[in-house]
C-alpha cells in the first residue's frame, strides 16, 4: 500500500483515455509508404485526452489547452501522434518549455491558483514573451473550453515529413476532425461544471462509449511541397507558433478513427501509457522544428522517472503489437526473457542476431537531408520574428458571438492579475493584434487602450477557424425529460422513445428516484444539473416537491415568479436558456417558462406536443447552440 503511487505527469497530469481502431482509406499511399495508411488496413489505437496545467485531481473543464495523443499499434511498430486541440504552441524552441510551464502552474509561494492561467505569473511571461500571443488568442477563445472530448479537434502542431515508396518527400500537418463538429461550453457553464462534476469530460466520453455512441474522428493532412526553405505561402513550416489556413491548403482525409472501448483498469492503461513523438514508422519522419527536436528527448526522459526505469515500452499498454528485437538488456522492470549470449553487433556466436533490419524489410530509415554550411549558433530564423499576424488572423476569423466570448475571457483573466503593469503590457500586445479587441478589453479593465507599436497585419479571415455555422450529427446528445410524480408513464415513455428515435439520449428527471410505472428515473431534481444536458424537454410542470426546501437543497431557493413550479426545475431551465441551449416545453407546461423568466417566443424555445417538439429540438441541436438568442451571431 505504501508504494501504490507513482509521480504524476509534470504536464497533462489530468487526463482520460480510450481504445479504438483506425481504418485507412488509402489516399495517403501516394505520399507515404507507412503500412497502416494503405487502403482498408485496420490499426488498433489508444487515445489519451488531457488538460495541461492542472494536477491529476483537478477539474476537466478549466480553460486550458487539451492534449490529444494517439498511439497507433501498427504492423511496423508503434507510431505516436502527440498533439493538442490547438494547432500552435506558446514557444518556438523547446528550451523555453520549463519557463512557460513554471509560469502557468500555481505560483510557488502559495501553490495557487490550481489549473488556471488567470494569474500574474502566466500573463507576466506571455506579455513579455510575445511569440506566445498566437496561442494565447486560441486559449482565450471557446477552443479552450470544449464541451466534450468527442467534439474536440486535434492537431499534430508540428510539420512532419512523409516519404512514399519512390522516396519522394512531402511536408504535412496532421488534423483530427470530429464527426460531431467542434463545440464548446460557455464560460459560466464551465465554472458550474467544475463544481457540479469535475469529471465531466471523462464521464461524457465513457457514457458515450457505453451507450454505443462511439466517438469518430477523420484523420487528415495538409500536404505541402518539401522545398529547401521549408515554407509555404510565406509561412515558416518549422515555426510551431504558426498554422497554415485551410483555405490556403485544404485538409485531405486519409482515414477514420473510432473509439469503441474504455479502459479495463485506469491506472494500468491511462496513467501508464507513454507517448513519444520519436515513435515513428517507415514513411513518417520529423523535421528540424526546434520545439519538436527537444520533445524527441524530453518525452523519453520524463517516462524514465515516472515509470521507474527504461523498460516502460514493455508495459502492456505501451507494448508494440509486432515482434521487437533489440540489444537492450536488464534494467528496472525488465519483463522480457532474452535468449542468446551475444547482445552486441557484430557477433558470430548468435549467428549475427539480432541483425540490423534493412529498408526493404520495413526498417525506419531517416530521410537523408543536406546540411548547409555555416556556423552553429543558438538563433532562430528571421521568419520566426512575426509574433502577431497569426493572432490577428485567428481573432478576425471568429464570428461575432465568438469575438464576444474572446473579449470576456481576456477581460476576466487580466482582471485576476494584481499587477497593473502586467495588464498594461498585455493590452499593448492586443493593440498589435486588433485595435477593436484591445479597446473592448481595456474598457472592461478600466484602462486606456494603447496605440500599436506594430501595425496589426492586413489578413484574409479563415472561415474554417470559426466553430459557429453549419450543422452536425446529434448522436449521443443528452436531453433531460422533466416530469412530475404523477405524470402518466405512457407520456414519459413516448417522449423517451421519440428522443431515442432521433439518435439522442433521454434522461428522465423527476422529483424523486425509482420508477414511473415501468420507466426508470435517471435523475432527481436534487441531483440533476443543467450542465449535464444539451437540451431539455419539459413534459409536465412539476409542483414543488416535498424536498424543495432551501435548507435541504440550496437550489430550491431559486425564484419562480409566483408560479407553482419546483424552483429547481426553474433554475435548470433558466441556466440552459442563458447558455444558449434548446428548450422544449409541452403546451400545458408553460408555467415552467414563466417561473424561469424565459419568454415563450424566444429563439430556440419550442412549445407543443412532446413528440413534435423532439423533432424541432433535434434540428436546433444540429447547430449546437441557439447563438442568435441574445444578439447577432
Amino acid at each position: 500500500f505504501d508504494h501504490e503511487r507513482i509521480p504524476e505527469r509534470v504536464v497533462h497530469a489530468r487526463g482520460t483515455g480510450a481504445h479504438g481502431v483506425f481504418v485507412a482509406n488509402g489516399r495517403a499511399t501516394k505520399i507515404c509508404r507507412a503500412a497502416f495508411l494503405k487502403k482498408g488496413v485496420e490499426t488498433p489505437t489508444f487515445v489519451r485526452f488531457s488538460t495541461v496545467q492542472g494536477f491529476r485531481g483537478s477539474s476537466d473543464t478549466v480553460r486550458d489547452t487539451r492534449g490529444f495523443a494517439t498511439k497507433f499499434y501498427t504492423s511496423e511498430g508503434n507510431y505516436d501522434l502527440v498533439g493538442n486541440n490547438i494547432p500552435v504552441f506558446f514557444i518556438q524552441e523547446g528550451i523555453k518549455f520549463p519557463d512557460i510551464v513554471h509560469a502557468v502552474k500555481p505560483e510557488p509561494d502559495r501553490e495557487i491558483p490550481q489549473a488556471q492561467s488567470a494569474h500574474d505569473t502566466f500573463w507576466d511571461f506571455v506579455s513579455l514573451h510575445t511569440e506566445a500571443q498566437a496561442h494565447v488568442a486560441w486559449s482565450m477563445s471557446d477552443r479552450a473550453v470544449p464541451l466534450s472530448y468527442r467534439m474536440m479537434e486535434g492537431f499534430g502542431v508540428h510539420t512532419f515529413r512523409l516519404i512514399n515508396d519512390a522516396g519522394e518527400t512531402s511536408l504535412v500537418k496532421f488534423h483530427w476532425k470530429p464527426r460531431q463538429g467542434v463545440h464548446s461550453q460557455v464560460w459560466e457553464e464551465t465554472q458550474l461544471t467544475a463544481g457540479n462534476d469535475p469529471d465531466f469530460h471523462r464521464r461524457d466520453l465513457y457514457d458515450a462509449i457505453d451507450g454505443g455512441a462511439y466517438p469518430v474522428w477523420d484523420l487528415g493532412v495538409q500536404v505541402m511541397p518539401d522545398t529547401d526553405d521549408e515554407t509555404f505561402e510565406g509561412i515558416d513550416l518549422l515555426d510551431p507558433t504558426k498554422f497554415v489556413p485551410e483555405e490556403l491548403c485544404p485538409v485531405e482525409i486519409i482515414g477514420t478513427m473510432t473509439l469503441n472501448r474504455r479502459p479495463i483498469n485506469f491506472f494500468a492503461e491511462v496513467e501508464q501509457v507513454m507517448f513519444n513523438p520519436g515513435n515513428l514508422v517507415p514513411g513518417i519522419d520529423v523535421t528540424n522544428d526546434p520545439l519538436l527536436q527537444v520533445r524527441l528527448f524530453s518525452y523519453i526522459d520524463t517516462q524514465i522517472t515516472r515509470l521507474g526505469g527504461p523498460n516502460f515500452n514493455q508495459l502492456p499498454i505501451n507494448r508494440a503489437h509486432c515482434p521487437v528485437n533489440d540489444m537492450f538488456r536488464d534494467g528496472f522492470h525488465q519483463h522480457a526473457v532474452h535468449g542468446g549470449v551475444a547482445p552486441y553487433r557484430p557477433n558470430s556466436l548468435d549467428g549475427g542476431n539480432p541483425a540490423e533490419a534493412s529498408e526493404d524489410s520495413g526498417a525506419f530509415i531517416d530521410v537523408p537531408q543536406p546540411v548547409a554550411s555555416g556556423a552553429k549558433v543558438r538563433e532562430l530564423s528571421a521568419s520566426f520574428d512575426d509574433h502577431f499576424s497569426q493572432a490577428t488572423l485567428f481573432v478576425r476569423s471568429l464570428s461575432e458571438v465568438e469575438r464576444e466570448h474572446l473579449t470576456r475571457a481576456y477581460t476576466f483573466e487580466l482582471g485576476k492579475c494584481y499587477e497593473e503593469a502586467i495588464r498594461l503590457r498585455q493590452l499593448q500586445c492586443l493593440a498589435n493584434i486588433d485595435a477593436d479587441l484591445c479597446a473592448e478589453v481595456a474598457r472592461g479593465l478600466g484602462l486606456p487602450a494603447p496605440e500599436p507599436t506594430v501595425p496589426p497585419a492586413d489578413v484574409e479571415p479563415s472561415p474554417a477557424l470559426s466553430q459557429v455555422g453549419g450543422t452536425w450529427p446529434i448522436a449521443g446528445r443528452k436531453v433531460a425529460l422533466v416530469v412530475d410524480a404523477d405524470t402518466e408513464p405512457a407520456a414519459v415513455q413516448a417522449a423517451k422513445d421519440a428522443v431515442a428515435a432521433a439518435g439522442m439520449m433521454a434522461f428522465v428527471t423527476a422529483p424523486s428516484g425509482g420508477k414511473l410505472g415501468d420507466v426508470v428515473v435517471d435523475r432527481t431534481f436534487l441531483t440533476a444539473a443543467s450542465i449535464e444536458f444539451d437540451s431539455v424537454l419539459v413534459v409536465d410542470a412539476p409542483a414543488p416537491a416535498p424536498d424543495a426546501v432551501p435548507l435541504f437543497d440550496a437550489k430550491a431557493g431559486h425564484a419562480t415568479a409566483g408560479r407553482p413550479v419546483d424552483p429547481r426545475v426553474a433554475k435548470l431551465v433558466a441556466e440552459m436558456f442563458r447558455h444558449f441551449k434548446a428548450i422544449g416545453v409541452a403546451s400545458d407546461a408553460t408555467d415552467v417558462l414563466t417561473a424561469a423568466g424565459v419568454p415563450e417566443d424566444a429563439p430556440g424555445v419550442v412549445v407543443g406536443e412532446p413528440a413534435a417538439v423532439v423533432g424541432k429540438l433535434a434540428a436546433l441541436l444540429a447547430e449546437h447552440r441557439v447563438w442568435h438568442r441574445f444578439g447577432p451571431v
